[in-house]
């Protein structure tokens, strides 16, 4: 049997005319896997288009219609049809302002112009929330005067910026009896700054601290 299982080696089996093809096939998947199939060129997301905030002139749909308010026009309840004449009329544009009201409030303006100004106004009110630095000076109960001038100069440098200015005296212990001492230096403060500031809150007692608040000037 081993020596049957040697001859076989040396000779193989001729194959057959039925498996000759399946080979071929074999063959020939084998040479398509090993190609390398070109990738498709992936596409570049599109350009997201902004869309304006608000509906205007035909894009103001389903409204039969709407009250007009504005410097340039009779306020008032109007057929929309007739606030659209009105618009091309001035040459405007048909803006709506409130689309939830009943009926939805428009305005004839310049939109562009229109936009401009609410992104101008938005600005302003970004520039008022800003957020205020505030710089402490502390003083005790029995300043000297020596020490007194010195924070004052910083008290003027820091309202000249802009920032505001907490002072406060601290009373440490038992030091607490002299709490109408520090109400009168924090008076003299305020007064020695009138010229840079203004108070927004008077001495005030809180805690083991009384303190000032003032604001720059503009």
């Amino acid at each position: 049997m081993k020596n049957m299982s040697y001859l076989c080696t040396l000779f193989p089996k001729k194959r057959t005319e039925a498996e000759e093809p399946a080979n071929q096939n074999i063959n020939q998947n084998r040479r398509t896997q090993a190609i390398a199939l070109p990738q498709k060129p992936q596409r570049r997301p599109g350009r997201v288009i902004k869309e304006d905030p608000h509906r205007i002139n035909d894009k103001i749909r389903g409204v039969m219609e709407v009250r007009l308010v504005g410097e340039n026009v009779e306020q008032g309840i109007y057929p929309f049809k007739e606030a659209m004449r009105i618009a091309d009329e001035q040459n405007l544009d048909l803006v709506e302002i409130s689309p939830k009201a009943v009926p939805p409030v428009c305005r004839i303006v310049d939109y562009q112009k229109f936009l401009y100004q609410l992104k101008k106004r938005e600005k302003e009110q970004k520039a008022k929330s800003a957020k205020v630095v505030v710089k402490e000076i502390r003083f005790g109960p029995q300043t000297d005067d020596h020490d007194y001038n010195f924070k004052l100069k910083h008290a003027q440098e820091f309202l000249k910026e802009g920032s505001k200015v907490k002072a406060y005296v601290f009373f440490k212990g038992r030091s607490i009896v002299y709490k109408e001492q520090g109400e009168q230096l924090l008076a003299r403060f305020a007064l020695d700054l009138e010229e840079y500031g203004k108070v927004e809150q008077l001495p005030k007692l809180e805690g083991k601290r009384m303190i000032l608040f003032l604001a720059p000037k503009k």
